[in-house]
């Protein structure tokens, strides 16, 4: 089974400065973070307040998950960080 994305929900950690969203292989869930900068890259006028990185992250969901699904594919880790050079 491919990794999926069937959970819409997601959350700004802002420490990371990252939205978090939640991917899944089977039973089982691995944390993802797409970072602002990677955000910023996907909508350069992207203003980096939380309401408006959530949105980028709404309005790009599709391009963020199959970003998300490449990096996945390169190795089993806890967690996995999208970053600029993803994109």
């Amino acid at each position: 089974m491919p990794l999926s994305f069937p959970n819409l929900s997601r959350s700004f950690d802002a420490t990371r400065r990252a939205v978090r969203f939640w991917g899944y292989d089977s039973a089982m869930e691995f944390s993802f973070f797409v970072t602002e900068d990677a955000l910023k890259r996907v909508a350069p006028d992207m203003r980096r307040d939380k309401a408006e990185i959530l949105s980028t992250f709404d309005n790009n969901r599709d391009l963020i998950c199959r970003t998300a699904a490449k990096v996945f594919a390169r190795g089993r880790r806890g967690s996995y960080e999208l970053v600029p050079d993803d994109f």
